[in-house]
């Protein structure tokens, strides 16, 4: 749970500072059926021990091996019950269990400060992932798949109890989110699911909600609406392409400049209520809390509509994901982040084995 002395989050690209602390200092390593991803390791910047030691254990040879580490092949569960007896009577020391507890208690001050952000009508994402894990009891599940909240659930979602958070985020598959809503609820009737999903997976398959009203399968959606794809946005500003057509906007005048126009005024609430479902449209995060406690007390699906600002996102801590940034072409920034961009290539570890004459 999140509020265990010793939870630090995620850690990697969309991780916690508190994770990312602790890796970047940790000298051994044990991954427990991590394949060791490029946002996992930061793209390979998040164990900065020169001489940091990985053991893997995982039931994929090729996962076991990465990062040259000792490969343990095996089920997870197995394999843990063996080495907890081989550590009987071990402990960490009490500086770094201390030193846990705080980053715990920094961490969760953070996000508290993410959610607390109050700007309604055009929310702070961050503080509608904290009405809707308000909102949701222990035992409810959350289910989201693509776009910038998965990132921003992963770092602030606090959890509390076993598979209550369902994220597709392997693949970023964009419309996932209701028809997955849909196999949790049906998985489990007995649990209240939240599905959260932005305008731009709700474009790509919005009659799944077709399915749910005819199959009887009560869920409570939250539909994030920022205007156009933010994810891609944000990713492609800060590497100098600002957010070109990533805007659900009207070509420019000119025919050349790409969606810079008007806004289209797409009413996604409208299309949600034209399959028949209610269609909540609170205005300020106390009427979020009010709506989503309703949409959870109702006995058939409901839609929560919100607006959110694509400007204001969660930040970063203390890590980095390798996109590449052209040399030339861009704004007049584009020379510094280049540069950035550069620094930070040098934090890459290469992980070869000792025996390598790179090493």
């Amino acid at each position: 749970p999140y509020d265990h002395p010793l939870s630090l989050g995620a850690m990697g690209a969309t991780g916690t500072f508190a994770a990312n602390r602790v890796a970047a200092a940790a000298d051994l390593v044990i991954g427990v059926g991590t394949r060791f991803t490029d946002f996992t390791t930061a793209s390979r910047t998040a164990f900065q021990d020169p001489g940091v030691t990985f053991v893997n254990v995982n039931v994929a040879a090729m996962d076991a091996h990465k990062h040259s580490g000792l490969a343990l092949v095996g089920d997870a569960r197995a394999t843990l019950e063996r080495l907890g007896s081989l550590l009987a009577g071990w402990s960490a020391p009490a500086a770094v269990r201390d030193e846990a507890a705080q980053l715990n208690r920094q961490w969760d001050e953070e996000v508290g400060r993410l959610y607390a952000r109050d700007q309604a009508p055009m929310f702070a994402q961050s503080a509608v992932i904290g009405a809707v894990n308000a909102a949701a009891a222990p035992g409810d599940v959350l289910v989201c798949a693509a776009g910038s909240m998965p990132g921003d659930l992963h770092k602030l979602w606090r959890a509390r109890e076993p598979a209550e958070y369902h994220v597709e985020y392997g693949y970023s598959c964009m419309g996932y989110e209701v028809p997955g809503g849909i196999g949790v609820r049906l998985a489990d009737p007995g649990r209240e699911v939240f599905v959260m999903v932005g305008d731009g997976s709700w474009l790509m398959m919005p009659g799944e909600l077709a399915t749910a009203i005819q199959e009887g399968v009560k869920l409570v959606i939250v539909l994030v609406d920022s205007g156009g794809y933010a994810s891609i946005g944000a990713l492609s500003d800060s590497v100098g392409g600002g957010r070109f057509g990533t805007q659900l906007r009207r070509r420019g005048a000119d025919g050349r400049i790409a969606l810079d126009g008007e806004p289209l005024g797409i009413d996604l609430a409208a299309n949600a209520a034209s399959f028949g479902v209610e269609v909540l449209r609170p205005q300020s995060v106390a009427e979020l809390g009010e709506a989503l406690a309703t949409a959870r007390a109702a006995s058939e699906t409901t839609v929560v509509y919100v607006r959110t600002d694509p400007q204001v996102g969660v930040p970063g801590y203390e890590s980095w994901w390798d996109v590449p940034v052209a040399e030339t072409g861009g704004p007049e920034s584009l020379e510094r982040i280049r540069g950035e961009y550069q620094k930070a290539r040098e934090a890459v570890k290469p992980f070869v084995t000792p025996t390598d004459p790179l090493r």
